[in-house]
């Protein structure tokens, strides 16, 4: 039996307890997944660090990346954009894997620097885009690699939330251009580009041009517990229109000020012979529209033989957003553990490469939202 994969995670809050609790079920439900070993928490705050190794279940924590990445076999980044870039780096020239939160830096050159850190290491590097492995969005991929939906000639893409909508709500990092890169655009955004493309890029090919505008509602928002307020720096929501290589059209947003949307993440696909629309506020249904159909039909993803839930409950039992967490890191620590990029590295484990093709795209999108012009990506 192989070691335990040692992993050490800089991060501890909203992400850090998506991953921690992801790992601790793997063995539960995926019995083939390779052994863990949650090694160290890394932080700045000692007293909150101290609490979060008991919450989580790791043996201890560090202050200092830099004393992590070479001494584990895995390393989760799961900090602000703007700490992707150095700790990744390290870790990769270190020869440690690395599974990095999205977007994959919060400039195009920091993107460009780790992704091309990833093609120099034969460490696995893997980006958090855990939207992919929802069961009803592999379902949906299947009908379209199987030619179900024809020549693909729309892709509709919106990521709609509302937890900024109160003027009053408090300024956090997010909301600062130097920590984050962007707001809605990069936050919400990335995940819709990427998603489109999973879906779609083999048929449609990557997107030639894309044009853009960015907005934001509230200037500034108070800190909380104290009495000041600080500038908001990036957008509060997001549109744009992209052309594909096929001819297919595509229009994107997000937006933190969309009222009655709480984390509603949709797709919609129409080709020549079909359609399919999907929304993560319904995450076990697909709505499917097929050559002969006078209307969408909801199909439920939750049979046995659907993706991933063979691993789970009794059919008609369904799944919520943190199995996305569950699968993502199955297939992410399979793939190391089974010792390879290049050719072994599983085709379910988003990568750098994509990661980077995103990093362009929300990089045109500001351009032109700036010029006033579409920006070509030839």
């Amino acid at each position: 039996m192989s070691e335990p994969l040692s992993v050490g995670v800089l991060g501890y809050r909203f992400m850090g307890k998506a991953h921690a609790n992801a790992l601790a079920r793997l063995p539960m439900f995926f019995p083939d997944a390779p052994e863990i070993e949650r090694r160290v928490l890394v932080g700045r705050d000692e007293a909150a660090l101290s609490d979060a190794v008991d919450e989580l279940s790791f043996e201890g924590y560090g202050t200092d990346w830099r004393e992590v990445v070479g001494d584990v076999d895995v390393f989760y980044n799961l900090g602000p954009n703007s700490i992707h870039a150095d700790p990744t780096i390290a870790a990769l020239e270190a020869g440690t894997s690395v599974f990095c939160e999205k977007p994959l830096a919060h400039t195009l050159d920091d993107a460009e620097r780790m992704r091309d850190a990833a093609r120099e290491s034969d460490a696995v590097a893997g980006i958090a885009f855990n939207y992919r492995f929802v069961p009803a969005v592999r379902y949906a991929k299947r009908l379209i690699e199987d030619g179900e939906l024809g020549e693909i000639r729309h892709v509709r893409g919106s990521y709609l939330q509302d937890f900024l909508a109160d003027p009053d709500a408090p300024w956090a990092w997010r909301l600062d251009e130097e920590v984050a890169g962007s707001g809605a655009l990069g936050d919400l955004g990335a995940h819709t580009l990427d998603l489109a493309g999973f879906l779609v890029g083999d048929r449609t090919g990557d997107i030639e041009d894309i044009s853009g505008r960015l907005r934001t509602f509230v200037d500034e928002r108070p800190v909380d517990g104290e009495d000041e307020t600080r500038p908001v720096t990036v957008d509060d929501a997001y549109t744009a229109h992209a052309t594909f290589e096929n001819g297919a059209v595509g229009t994107f947003e997000a937006s933190r000020f969309a009222t009655g949307h709480k984390n509603d993440h949709s797709l919609e696909i129409n080709g020549s012979e079909g359609s399919l629309r999907f929304s993560i506020e319904r995450p076990n249904e697909l709505e499917y529209l097929g050559p002969d159909d006078k209307g969408f039909q909801t199909v439920m993803v939750t049979a046995d033989e659907d993706p991933y839930l063979a691993q789970w409950w009794p059919d008609g039992h369904v799944l919520g957003w943190e199995h996305t967490f569950v699968h993502e890191n199955y297939e992410f620590l399979s793939t190391v553990a089974n010792g390879g990029v290049d050719d072994t590295i599983s085709s379910d484990v988003p990568t750098f490469e994509d990661g980077y093709r995103v990093q362009r795209l929300l990089s045109a999108i500001v351009e032109s939202d700036e010029r006033g012009e579409s920006v070509a990506l030839g």
